[in-house]
This record gives C-alpha cells, structure tokens and sequence, in this order.
C-alpha cells in the first residue's frame, strides 16, 4: 500500500480518511466482512425502487422498473457468489504442492462511476471492496454525480448503525476531470467502469487498474434455431432498460435460409423492421454530428422514431435496421445505446463467424457475443473462431454475461475484455480482484521427477533438430 501523508486537499484527505479505515477493517474476518457485504446487498435490495426512481430522475436514461429488477436481482446473484468465496487468511491449500494461499487487502480502491448504472457500481463494487477489507473512494459521472453521492451517503449510514467505519466508502461529490486524476494516481487500486477515455486514463495512472472494454453484443442464429425464441430474447434485452447496458445485443447476424423467417419472428417480438429511407433517418437523428446523440440514447422507442419520422403504427417498442457493412462508414455496426439492432444476412455459418469478428474489429472486440443452434459443434467452432471473453448460449447476452439465476458466470459490473479490448483481465471483475495474495510455499517432501522423455516425448529421439546451434 502507497505511503500517505496528510494534505489539505480534498482528494489526499479522502484517500488518507480511507486509508485509515482501511487499517481498520484489515483486522476483520471473513464472516464479518461476509455480514458487511450482505448488509450492503440486502439494503440494496430494501433501496432498489428508491435508488431507481432517484437515478433515473438526473440521468433521464433507461427506465425504472428494469433499474428495480436489476439491483434487487444482482444484490442477490452476488451473495450467492459470496457464499463459497474466500478473501481473508488462508483461502486456498494445495497439499500436493506443499502451497498455501493467504488473502489480503490491496488497501484503497479508486471506483469510477458511469452515468448509466451508478447504483449497481456503487453497491457491487463497495459490497467487492469490503470482502477484500478494502476501503473505496467513489469518483462520479458529473451527469449522475447526485444519486451516486446519495446513494455514497446511505451506505455510509449503514457502516454506522453496523460500528463500522464510515470512511471505508466515501465520495467525490464536486467531480471532475482533475480529480478523478488525482484519485487514481493516489489510490492503490482503480477500477474503471464507463467509456473508453475513463479507461485509457486508467491504465495510465500509474496505479494497477481494471478497466473494461466498449459494449457491442453479436447475436448469431442459424437455421437450427427457434426463431421465435431468438426474437424473444433479444426483444428483453432492448427492452431492459432501454438497452441501457452494456451486453446489449446491438446486432444480430442470420444465416441466408431463415432470415426471412427471422425478420418475421422479430417482427411477432415486437419490432420495427425500418425501410432504407427509415433507416437513413434514422442515421440522421441517431448520429448527430458522427457522435450518439445524447438525447435520444435509453429512450423509448417511440422517442425514437419520433424524431426520425417512423410511424410505429403498430405499437413496435424495438427498431431493426438491415446493414451489410461494419466500420466507421457503418455507423449502425457499432454500439449505440438504444433500441436499435442492426441485423445482418450471413451466407452460411462461416460468413457469420466472419460478420461477428468483423464487427468487433470496428466495435465491442473481446466483449461478448451470443449464438443460437441446436448444433453444438457449430457452438464450440463459434466460440474459438470469435474474438470474445463472453459467449452465451441459447439466451441473451444481458442474461447471461454479468451473472444471473440462468447463468453460471460469476456476478460483475465491470467485464473485462482481454488484450482483445485493450484490458488486462479476460474474465468477470469480481470479488477475487480486490485482492493481494501470499504464496507459502514448503519443501515438497520425496517430490516424483519425471524422465526427459515423459516430459519432452518424442523430442528427446530427434537430436538432429538441437545441434548446431552453437555454429550461428
């Protein structure tokens, strides 16, 4: 942990303040540690209207009920999760190998905030931090900076009534660019959540960081599919919270035979198949300026079309734009934070491998991608050919990437992305990386050596490919 000096700035005071609490909590077990993290997860769970009603209030974005469904659900995953995890003294034995693992903390956490979920990264990432005994240091989005510091504010309440330290959790409620800066630089861990900017500055604080990658979720159906099924569940993914998160699928990729059978099936689910003049409206209002605009992302569809001038006569709730091409030229190929899918015809199994890569290649690479087939060697070959951490299977990318009753991927707000998305984790952020661990290691007693030949086989009866070397 970094030595700290007291200051009379407000970023090196909150950082000395966690750090202080943080020297307490590190003489806490694991049940208390468990029973601090469960009592953040079940007041979110008690909170989870409130705090929705609250966020949606200064963001604007997404809507309430799936925000209540989303804290109430993943309060509950994470402490099932919780239930075989171990973080403090000795967390693993290897008696083979003679190791021992111990945990420990990695001291203070610097936490950035997005706008889209403040809730889920304050409580998941304070309820991870805890079960580390770590302390966190909250940095907000400007445009969520009151919600999260309110919902800063109840968790330290709740420290409190439990004669924890309150600082272990504490917040920036003046952000800005400077300051989250400052904090990274100073913290001893930092976890980023949000865009690509947040985490690139992250990686360049000079402290250990997490950062995650950009969101652009592929669906695959081939001609094996229930194509009803398919649209079902990608209809509730647009549908949960406006396609607010980041394993949204924001496109889906049909094999040739059935994908007039599909765009009838979307079409059953709910959707609005756009004309080519619809689509290039919707280009228009979608894209201002080549950048989102802000002011139509996580609304409702009819927002939506409305300022694209589509009639959804029929009560449609999600938009389907037909694309062909991926990249910047293909602004519908990349993530777009709303109700938009863009569905793409693939000539056989193998064009739609080559449509998914393609894509990430512009946007969302090593994120997520999903498939659909009754084949499962077609499932196998999909997921070693595609360049992605996440591939879920027979359900939505928002049901199964970050954790969940369905799933067996471990609960997380921040899904790392491999070297694919620029980060360094290739797996879900979860508890086990908020913390430090010891390796004890004692002599293996009579240790079994293996001959040459068992380990290096046929190697060792083919001199002629190791002399000569020496003669280069």
């Amino acid at each position: 942990m970094k030595e700290r000096t007291m200051t009379t700035t407000e970023i090196p005071e909150l950082i000395v303040r966690a750090s202080a609490a943080q020297r307490i909590a590190a003489s806490y077990d694991q049940e208390q540690v468990r029973r601090i993290a469960g009592a953040i997860g079940w007041l979110a769970v008690q909170r989870a209207s409130d705090w929705a009603e609250m966020v949606f209030a200064e963001t604007r974005l997404g809507d309430v009920a799936s925000k209540v469904t989303r804290t109430s659900t993943r309060a509950r995953v994470l402490m099932r999760d919780y239930q075989a995890a171990r973080t403090v003294g000795v967390i693993e034995t290897d008696e083979a190998r003679s190791l021992v693992k111990i945990g420990k903390p990695v001291g203070v956490v610097a936490a950035l905030v997005p706008t889209t979920v403040p809730e889920g990264v304050v409580f998941i990432g304070a309820m991870n931090a805890i079960m580390g005994r770590n302390a966190t240091v909250f940095s907000p989005h400007p445009r969520a900076k009151g919600s999260t510091a309110r919902i800063v504010a109840e968790l330290r309440e709740l420290l409190r009534r439990l004669n924890v330290p309150e600082d272990l959790l504490l917040c920036i409620e003046s952000p800005s660019v400077d300051k989250t800066n400052e904090l990274m630089s100073g913290a001893d861990l930092v976890v980023a959540t949000g865009g690509a900017p947040m985490v690139k500055a992250a990686y360049s604080s000079g402290t250990p960081a997490y950062g995650v990658g950009a969101g652009n979720a592929v669906a695959v159906a081939d001609e094996t599919a229930d194509l009803d099924h398919v649209a079902s569940e990608i209809a509730s993914s647009q549908r949960s919270d406006l396609a607010i998160g980041c394993s949204t699928e924001n496109a889906a990729v049909v094999v040739s035979d059935v994908y007039e059978d599909a765009i009838a099936a979307f079409r059953r689910a709910g959707a609005h198949v756009c004309t080519s003049e619809e689509k290039e409206r919707l280009r228009s209002v979608l894209f201002a300026d080549g950048h989102l605009n802000a002011d139509l992302i996580c609304k409702p569809a009819g927002v939506i079309a409305e300022a694209a001038g589509i009639d959804l006569a029929n009560g449609e709730d999600w938009l389907i734009v037909e694309e062909s091409g991926f990249g910047r030229e293909f602004p519908f190929s990349g993530e777009k934070l709303s109700v938009v899918v863009a569905l793409y015809r693939a000539n056989g199994f193998d064009d739609a491998i080559d449509i998914v890569n393609g894509v990430h290649a512009y946007s969302g690479a090593g994120h997520s991608c999903g498939i659909y087939s009754a084949d499962n060697e077609r499932v196998m070959r999909f997921a070693e050919s595609t360049n992605t951490v996440r591939v879920a299977v027979g359900q939505a990318t928002t049901k199964s990437n970050a954790g969940g009753w369905t799933t067996g991927m471990p609960l997380t707000i921040n899904l790392g992305c491999g070297t694919w998305g620029g980060n360094i984790a290739s797996e879900n952020v979860t508890w086990k990386h908020y913390i430090n661990t010891t390796w004890v290691a004692r002599p293996i007693e009579n240790p079994v050596i293996p001959s040459d030949g068992e380990l290096f086989g046929s190697l060792v009866d083919e001199p002629d490919l190791f002399v000569g070397y020496g003669a280069l």
